[in-house]
């Protein structure tokens, strides 16, 4: 039986996604550090918009299972805001920023947002898709291997 926190948190899941595909666009708080060092949770909220044309390094939310289990019909699921990787056919592979190995998938159809936009505490939008936000994206996938130093660190300095 889900907690009413949960029932709540699905309510309000719900009702965003209905929007957005109403063509609404939705202003959305986030959680968590899986998308540090470009969205900070508990601080930060995003703008999401009806998914259209994915490509990889677009930011989404999507309904997800975790890594190494794509055909299984029975694994709970559950919605996050990270970034495309890849594409297999209609099968979408999706990473945090702030991640250091995993990955979580999902089909196409079960992209249900796309992230255009995130904004600060102060009142500030920054858009997402720009050249200059895409640049830094890649540049950060490319520093993978060295992402758990450079998290520690953006850790420590943000304190």
């Amino acid at each position: 039986m889900m907690d009413s926190a949960k029932k709540s948190d699905a309510l309000i899941m719900a009702e965003a996604i209905r929007l957005v595909n109403e063509g609404v666009s939705v202003t959305f708080p986030v959680n968590g550090c899986s998308m540090l060092p470009f969205i900070v949770g508990g601080r930060d909220s995003v703008i999401l918009e009806k998914p259209v044309d994915l490509c990889v390094g677009d930011v989404v939310l999507a309904l997800t299972i975790p890594d190494n289990v794509l055909h299984l019909e029975n694994v709970e699921k559950h919605y996050v805001i990270h970034r495309i990787v890849a594409f297999s056919g209609e099968n979408v592979v999706l990473m945090g920023d702030g991640n250091l190995v995993q990955r979580e998938y999902c089909k196409r159809t079960d992209v249900y947002a796309k992230v255009i936009g995130v904004v600060r505490p102060n009142g500030k939008k920054s858009l997402q898709g720009t050249f200059a936000e895409r640049c830094a994206a890649k540049i950060w996938y490319i520093l993978l291997p060295f992402r758990r130093y450079l998290l520690w660190i953006y850790k420590k300095v943000k304190k």
